[in-house]
């Protein structure tokens, strides 16, 4: 089976432990947990035992221990992870908001997190790969985009799939260049999965039915809606369907979005339908949002059919 391939930042996650707890206080913090979306994403893929490989970087430190470690442990292939001997690994600082909002302190530009590139050993990859995954939180310079364009090119040239998560802060879609590059990538993407109002942003419609025509028009296969505790819905040319969430005590978000994007990514990638591959999906993202940590609760796919029939029998209880 050919592998998929993601690229972008590495980082550790240290969360504030009560809700509303303040940056500019003294208090008490959980971590530090591996992170990144795309290294959220690339674990769970591997997590599924699909070949699963990310172009990044970590610093030669405790950190990206933490992270290299981890990745490993999950069957990650980490030889197109850079170690950096200078710069230290990138770090993500969150608190929660008693609203469920959660605010954030980022070092990733000026951390090893930003130091990745193109190899010609990451070039040879991409040209053999199955999927490139492409996470819009990861696309924070020119340098990147550079990459990313490059990447798809590869990929696309060499008969293998993009599929494109906007996953991006809403202030980011604010810089002309970057959201003129997020359309780019649209346009290239093959599997596309927005949330919130990414689609309506991304396809400049107003209604979902024109964003989702839209979308499909400029080429892509296969659309995930998104949408958190209200469940998702599937959007292709010849079909649609809604498929609702699994309801369950929420501890902490971060990352469910991305474990739900590589499960049904995975999914795709073992031959599964896409209705299949949903129900897997959504079940990998209730499973994330039950553990503290963006990776605590990856899952393979043996876990999640055990939590979903557990889920079943609960409500037959009823």
């Amino acid at each position: 089976m050919k592998e998929v391939i993601t690229l972008g930042e590495v980082i550790v996650e240290v969360m504030a432990k009560k809700t509303n707890q303040l940056f500019i206080e003294s208090g008490e913090f959980l971590g530090p947990y591996p992170s990144g979306a795309p290294a959220i994403f690339i674990n769970q893929v591997a997590k599924m035992k699909v070949p699963a490989s990310i172009i990044g970087c970590v610093g030669q430190d405790d950190f990206g221990k933490v992270c290299l470690n981890r990745l490993i442990e999950n069957g990650v292939n980490t030889s197109l992870i850079d170690v950096d001997n200078e710069l230290p690994t990138g770090t993500a600082f969150v608190r929660y908001q008693s609203n469920g909002s959660r605010n954030f302190i980022f070092n990733i530009r000026h951390s090893a997190a930003a130091a990745f590139y193109l190899t010609d050993v990451a070039k040879e990859r991409l040209s053999t790969c199955a999927v490139l995954h492409v996470m819009g939180s990861s696309i924070f310079s020119h340098a990147v985009i550079n990459m990313v364009r490059e990447a798809i090119e590869i990929v696309r040239n060499n008969g293998g799939r993009i599929s494109f998560d906007p996953n991006v802060r809403e202030e980011l879609l604010s810089d002309s260049t970057l959201f003129e590059f997020f359309k780019e990538v649209l346009a290239n993407t093959d599997i596309f999965l927005p949330s919130g109002e990414e689609l309506y942003a991304l396809t400049n419609k107003q209604t979902l039915e024109d964003a989702v025509e839209s979308a499909l028009e400029l080429g892509v296969s296969e659309i995930v809606l998104k949408q958190g505790a209200d469940g998702c819905a599937f959007y292709s040319h010849n079909d649609y369907f809604f498929m609702p969430s699994f309801s369950v005590e929420e501890i902490d978000a971060t990352g469910a979005g991305d474990t739900f994007g590589a499960t049904y990514i995975a999914c795709r990638e073992l031959g599964y339908s896409p209705k299949k591959s949903l129900g897997l999906a959504n079940a990998s993202g209730a499973t994330a949002v039950s553990h503290w940590g963006p990776m605590e609760g990856a899952s393979s796919e043996e876990e999640l059919n055990k939590f979903i029939d557990t889920f079943i029998e609960s409500l037959e209880e009823i």
